[in-house]
């Protein structure tokens, strides 16, 4: 959790909030820590700027050095801890829905060298694909780790070398399957999916069909969700 107060200053090019805020109130926004479970030196976030939004035009003014409220607690259940040992990981997402995805593999792509994990991230274009070296580099490096980055609009992007269209459709075209060789079952793999509302409404129609079952809540099930919006 992320705050500032409604007095803090906004990005100049940010545009005009349709109700103004109190200059002393918090406003706080719930988002998915990037960095390591494990790390105790500082938080990160992956953060995209909304430009009428109320809290990102104003955590984009701040200051380097600058203060802001950070939640007591991280809490959620949107982890690996109800994915079965053994079972390969499928994390796909779109834009800043990578966030999450960032953290479980700093802590558990090191400590699981066993446990297969694929990322398909999906974004407009190639320079929207955040943290892309890193992952790239940890698909060089990790043999259970395989990378895959899409973008939709390929006429602005054309030196781009990776997969094109929408993450539902590149799913339903088994490259999942051909470039990791992870078998989208839910007997051999649990899918997470974070991000845009359409991707996650296409997405989960393909698994169900597939058997697919979400968990949540005391229902432990092989698809996982978290929608940013």
């Amino acid at each position: 959790m992320l705050g500032l107060a409604g007095r803090e200053p906004r990005v100049a090019d940010a545009l005009p909030e349709d109700t103004a805020p109190e200059p002393d109130k918090l406003i706080r926004r719930a988002y998915s820590i990037a960095s390591s479970s494990l790390e105790r030196d500082y938080v990160e976030f992956y953060l995209a700027l909304v430009a009428k939004g109320g809290l990102t035009p104003r955590l984009f003014a701040l200051p380097h050095g600058g203060r802001v409220f950070l939640g007591p607690k991280a809490s959620g259940l949107f982890t690996l801890d109800r994915v079965a040992p053994g079972k390969a990981v499928i994390l796909v997402g779109t834009g800043t829905g990578l966030a999450p995805y960032v953290s479980m593999l700093r802590t558990a792509l090191i400590a699981d060298s066993t446990r297969r994990f694929v990322v398909l991230h999906g974004a407009r274009c190639s320079w929207d694909l955040g943290y892309r070296a890193e992952l790239e580099t940890l698909a060089r490096i990790r043999p259970n780790f395989t990378y895959i980055p899409s973008i939709t609009r390929a006429e602005q992007d054309p030196h781009f070398r990776g997969q094109v269209g929408r993450i539902p459709k590149i799913l339903e075209q088994g490259i999942v399957e051909q470039l990791a060789g992870v078998r989208l079952d839910p007997a051999a793999a649990d899918v997470f999916l974070c991000g845009n509302p359409e991707m996650i409404s296409g997405v989960r129609g393909h698994l169900e069909a597939r058997g697919f079952t979400p968990d949540h809540g005391k229902q432990s099930g092989t698809m996982h969700v978290e929608e940013y919006w």
